[in-house]
């Protein structure tokens, strides 16, 4: 992908509304990501998308509009396996981020420890073919292993249609898992719908499964308010308590044709969350358990 023949990409809202919930004091915006700035932290030539800049400044006031304290930031695939722009976006937080990087399977052990030290609390795996050309799973699983001694965990991003043949491969695996958006599951089968069942089946085979209740833009068949997303999550939030996050998905890689109000989407979480207890444990205990243990 060359710079001067393709059109940067545009996919955030340019004035989200200020959203009618508030947020608990602490609570971390769990799954986000930054987007250069390219002069400084060019995207991969293996990109599928080229965004626009999208960087921490920009990040770190959508935080504080919406009414959050803290950051995770997931390394976007545009970037591949160069985490400069999450390590930078992390070092100008003052504390209050952390990072997923996506790394080269031949990573040496000195590079995974300054990842460590630069706030990389996980890694993540891609299994979404208009996104990444290769994802070899039996190279993943060495990774996973050798993680664990940092602590970290692993992210997984696939679609409900390919749950059924990653069982094996997460399995496997032998840290905790967080799965993106829930493994994008149909929202318009309902709640007992054949792909959320499937989903649940695989989060009761382990307690150490987390899920991201997230991207009600992205999986609903109606648009926003998003009502099929809510009736379809509300329960995995209930039953799964202990084990969900939220974020909002900025800059919303590839949702240029339809861009959410990041105010709107704040506005789901009581909806999925209906007690201040499980707002406090999606927003605030669970992300700071796995992301800031050394401060909880």
């Amino acid at each position: 992908m060359t710079t001067d023949t393709v059109a940067r990409i545009v996919s955030w809202h340019p004035a989200p509304s200020k959203p009618r919930y508030t947020p608990p004091p602490g609570a971390v915006d769990a799954h986000c990501h930054v987007f250069g700035p390219m002069a400084d932290f060019p995207f991969s030539a293996k990109a599928k998308y080229l965004p626009g800049d999208a960087g921490p400044e920009m990040l770190f006031a959508l935080r504080d509009h919406l009414g959050f304290s803290r950051n995770v930031i997931v390394q976007a695939s545009c970037h591949g396996t160069d985490n400069a722009a999450t390590l930078n976006a992390i070092a100008k937080s003052n504390g209050k981020a952390r990072g997923v990087a996506v790394v080269d399977p031949a990573i040496s052990d000195a590079e995974l420890k300054a990842l460590h030290d630069g706030g990389i609390r996980g890694v993540r795996f891609n299994f979404l073919k208009r996104l990444v050309d290769d994802a070899p799973k039996d190279r993943f699983l060495e990774v996973a292993h050798r993680i664990q001694a940092l602590g970290w965990h692993v992210v997984i991003y696939f679609e409900a249609d390919i749950l059924e043949e990653m069982l094996p491969f997460l399995a496997t695996i032998p840290t905790p898992i967080v799965i993106d958006h829930m493994g994008r599951p149909s929202m318009s089968q309902g709640p007992d719908g054949a792909e959320i069942t499937a989903f649940k089946a695989l989060m009761d085979s382990r307690d150490d499964i987390w899920t991201k209740v997230t991207c009600p833009d992205r999986l609903s068949a109606q648009g926003d308010p998003w009502d099929d997303f809510v009736e379809v999550v509300r329960p995995l939030v209930e039953r799964y308590s202990d084990r969900v996050l939220w974020g909002t998905d900025w800059p919303h890689p590839n949702m240029q044709d339809n861009v959410p109000d990041d105010g709107h989407l704040v506005d789901v979480i009581p909806r999925i969350a209906v007690t201040p207890e499980l707002q406090r444990k999606l927003l605030v205990d669970n992300p700071m358990r796995l992301y800031w243990a050394e401060q909880t």
